[in-house]
């Protein structure tokens, strides 16, 4: 039998093979890991990764393959039967599109279906967000890099007016060095939950921060005063300064609005999944209340004992 090309990946094809023990989305997400730690691949690699997560796809949850989606539209390597599975395909360009449903229609058809098709779903949207904050700096730069060619839909720009009142007073926070003020207004101007808008302040690397400035088209000079008034951590190096500068300058508006869609979606994602716990717990409330109904009411020896007295204790 062929050697798995993939290291600790036969251990789980074994697995697999046992009766009862569905672990075909723990393989597809490990598969899908492996392939993305590097950068290049041999020809076997290639085509023993596309043999097995073209057939896993069709096999796995919602959330596995939204997860495996999300990871493998942001990586520049991805083979492209693999893409045109998960309804993506890489053009002679590189860059990525939905498949067409039908050449012969309009192309103003196609175009708005494209755009309704791969709206980012509340597991890709978790994926990402969690992926960009997990990743150190020169990870961040690729994924942003990355999020421009990809198909998913990004978040509308923020009207004018409303972008240019946010960077003023984003400016003037943080020269005061007003971190709530700050932060409100962030979350308030990109329409975020206050729990990604402070993840995206706290971010000691800089880089979410550049993503939300580019979101609101923010002038690279306030990027920079920014920096240096209300990140010292960051202000006081001049390679940080100098590195977030030149990735601002770099960032295009696309990747930051897809990066603000994936910012938006998590969040729906964190809400559906507290919802579902405490819909399972109100299950279990229920069903111990039932089973507690159907006990009778009286058990075997609980009964009090009736005792009959002596006949000086009865006068």
């Amino acid at each position: 039998m062929t050697k798995s090309l993939f290291p600790g990946f036969d251990g789980l094809m074994n697995l697999s093979r046992r009766e009862g023990v569905d672990v075909r989305p723990t393989l597809l997400r490990v598969l899908t890991d492996l392939y993305v730690q590097t950068g290049t691949h041999s020809e076997d690699e290639q085509r023993q990764f596309v043999e097995l997560a073209t057939r896993l796809i069709d096999q796995v949850d919602d959330a596995t393959r939204a997860a495996v989606k999300a990871r493998l539209a942001v990586y520049p390597h991805t083979p492209v039967p693999v893409l045109q599975k998960l309804g993506l395909v890489a053009t002679q360009e590189g860059r990525r599109v939905p498949l067409p449903p039908s050449p012969a229609r309009a192309p103003a058809e196609p175009e708005q279906r494209m755009a309704a098709d791969m709206a980012m779903q509340p597991k890709e949207a978790a994926e990402i967000h969690d992926m960009f904050f997990r990743a150190g700096a020169s990870e961040r730069a690729l994924i942003l890099h990355n999020l421009a060619q990809t198909p998913l839909k990004a978040a509308p720009r923020i009207p004018t007016v409303r972008a240019k009142r946010a960077i003023q007073i984003l400016e003037m926070a943080a020269i005061a060095g007003d971190v709530d003020n700050f932060t409100f207004e962030l979350g308030d101007s990109l329409i975020l939950p206050s729990r990604v808008a402070a993840q995206i302040v706290d971010d000691t690397s800089g880089e979410a921060l550049a993503v939300a400035a580019r979101a609101l088209d923010m002038p690279s000079p306030v990027f920079q005063r920014i920096l240096l008034f209300f990140k010292p951590e960051i202000g006081t190096s001049v390679n940080a300064v100098y590195r977030l500068s030149r990735l601002y300058d770099r960032l295009a508006e696309r990747s930051a609005l897809v990066m603000l869609a994936a910012w938006r979606g998590s969040t729906l994602a964190v809400t559906r999944a507290k919802y579902q716990a405490a819909l399972h717990d109100g299950e279990r409330q229920r069903a111990r209340a039932v089973a507690g109904q159907t006990r009778p009411g009286a058990q075997p020896g609980s009964s009090p004992t009736v005792r009959k007295g002596t006949g000086s204790s009865d006068r």
